[in-house]
């Protein structure tokens, strides 16, 4: 089965590459009761050491972690890191923010336009973009924060490392489920002027489907709707990284496929 923990404790954790007062690390803290995932508490942190503090709290617990976990085997075969996920993990941990910066685009700026960025297997499954990106969102820099840290404090990775059985990250990705449940349609915005009751109402939208016909996923998520009102999406984004990290507690192997790339790493969660 998906695990042998006894852990009912569950978060959701909505990641940022540079935590700050007004953008923290955003974490939904539930608990799995049955097939009842019940909100229980909303934490923000503004730095890293509270995230790293997190991460080092004994279990049991899982959670589920808003950022990549790894990156395309084509990446890592073509620029020469070690070829295990510990190994350029080590490697990416050991680089200043500028040199792992640099070292991505200096792969990307001689390679023909379509092979600058590669994304993982399960990037393609679940419509995420490379975790090579620097500019937009920069998921690259999500994980040069992320991974290291995940490695550094020991906790188990499925299926990436094994580490402390009780203390269990997933990687999940909100946006696949929020597809799941209002298709394509946006419903978060960084920049004030761009926020919409448009917006509003979509999130709305995405709570009311978690909480009324949450049975569609297999789980009844119990949640205030206050969680809708941030529109910058964090505190809904980091509930839907619960639930995903919920859904895999209940499945066999945590939902992750037998033939997985151990190298890249899998997004949790139901199926797109």
């Amino acid at each position: 089965m998906a695990s042998s923990i006894r852990a009912r404790k569950v978060f959701g954790i909505d990641f940022t590459s540079r935590p700050t007062a007004r953008k923290p690390i955003t974490c939904v803290e539930a608990q799995l009761q049955g097939k009842n995932l019940v909100f229980q508490a909303l934490h923000e942190w503004t730095r890293f050491e509270q995230f790293d503090e997190f991460l080092a709290a004994p279990g049991p617990w899982v959670a589920g972690c808003d950022f990549p976990f790894g990156q395309a085997r084509r990446f890592i075969d073509n620029i020469g890191w070690p070829s295990s996920w510990t190994g350029y993990i080590e490697h990416v941990g050991g680089l200043s923010r500028p040199d792992f910066r640099r070292a991505l685009d200096d792969y990307r700026r001689d390679r023909a336009p379509g092979d600058k960025e590669h994304r993982r297997a399960t990037d393609v499954r679940s419509g995420a973009v490379s975790s090579q990106k620097l500019y937009g969102v920069p998921v690259a820099l999500m994980f040069y924060e992320g991974a290291p840290r995940l490695l550094r404090s020991g906790v188990h990775v499925p299926p990436l490392v094994d580490g402390d059985s009780q203390r269990v990250a997933l990687e999940a990705y909100p946006g696949v489920l929020a597809r799941r449940m209002i298709g394509r349609r946006p419903y978060k915005q960084d920049t004030r002027e761009k926020q919409s009751v448009e917006h509003q109402a979509a999130r709305q939208e995405i709570l009311s489907a978690l909480t009324d016909s949450g049975e569609d996923l297999g789980l009844v998520v119990v949640a205030p709707g206050s969680l809708a009102d941030d529109p910058q999406g964090d505190h809904l984004d980091a509930l839907l990284c619960a639930v995903q990290a919920a859904w895999s507690m209940r499945q066999p192997n945590w939902g992750i496929p037998g033939d997985v790339d151990t190298l890249e790493g899998w997004i949790v969660g139901p199926p797109p």
